[in-house]
């Protein structure tokens, strides 16, 4: 069911369910210069987790137009190299999903489905760019996008240092940074021209050795065909310890071809 494939790319196909909206934003701030904008990337940056694996337990809730489902999920990622998603409904794993840099894989019970595939056919069938950095910042708290490689124009927002993209496309994106750490807090993705937003929120910070992690995330989405929200809280947390990755799809399972 795509409940649980939301739950299990989180973003990705929640992205996948054409869930992102209009983005109607006023700027009524001055706008600060460039080089003010550099140091609040820099200082985000200076906030990166510094681990080899992490292991999460979270609740997960996911709620739609017509569902809602309550489920447990069991995140594992070893950085920059692999990220195994489990999702579980009393006690039973309703779905499972691999991820690396060059492929993407999951199998769902309900349907007896599975895919696999890499991130450009998938980007082709979401209709946006996506890769494996996108889905491991998304569930650490950074911005899915590396800023630094960037351009942005700044003002500050509700206490907040909003960073508008300036690229002139038909994607806008804006993230929002608190001024203590410079943690993200929120960051907006949107296609006005399809009438689309996708808006994630971060809360409830904890910090390691490692640095600091959201342990609340909320994803909102919106489009005019009605709305899909996503709550992951991290309930316990782990970092460097030895983790397996099992990834194998039942036998019988049928494979999801996308064209």
């Amino acid at each position: 069911m795509k409940k649980y494939i939301a739950i299990l790319l989180v973003s990705v196909f929640l992205v996948s369910c054409k869930s992102k909206a209009v983005a109607v934003q006023n700027k009524t701030a001055e706008v600060a210069e460039t080089k003010t904008d550099k140091k609040a990337i820099e200082k985000h940056y200076d906030n990166k987790l510094d681990f080899k694996t992490l292991y999460i337990k979270s609740s997960a809730r996911y709620v739609d137009e017509k569902q809602s489902q309550n489920v447990s999920a069991e995140i594992k990622i070893e950085k920059d190299k692999q990220i195994l998603v489990s999702v579980r409904f009393l006690g039973i794993t309703m779905a499972k999903a691999l991820i690396t840099p060059t492929t993407v894989s999951y199998y769902e019970k309900i349907n007896s489905t599975y895919y696999e595939g890499d991130f450009t056919s998938l980007s082709k069938w979401l209709g946006t760019e996506l890769d494996y950095s996108k889905v491991q910042n998304l569930l650490i708290g950074e911005a899915l996008d590396d800023l630094r490689k960037g351009k942005y124009t700044q003002e500050i927002v509700e206490n907040l240092f909003r960073l508008d993209d300036e690229k002139e496309t038909n994607i806008k994106k804006t993230f929002f940074l608190e001024p203590e750490k410079y943690l993200l807090q929120k960051e907006q993705i949107s296609q006005p021209s399809e009438n689309r937003m996708l808006e994630i929120r971060y809360s409830d910070t904890k910090t390691f050795d490692q640095g600091t992690i959201p342990t609340a995330i909320e994803i909102n989405a919106v489009q005019p065909k009605g709305k899909t929200d996503i709550n992951l809280n991290y309930n316990n947390i782990t970092f460097n310890e030895e983790l397996s990755f099992p990834y194998s799809v039942p036998s019988g399972y049928k494979k999801v071809i996308i064209k």
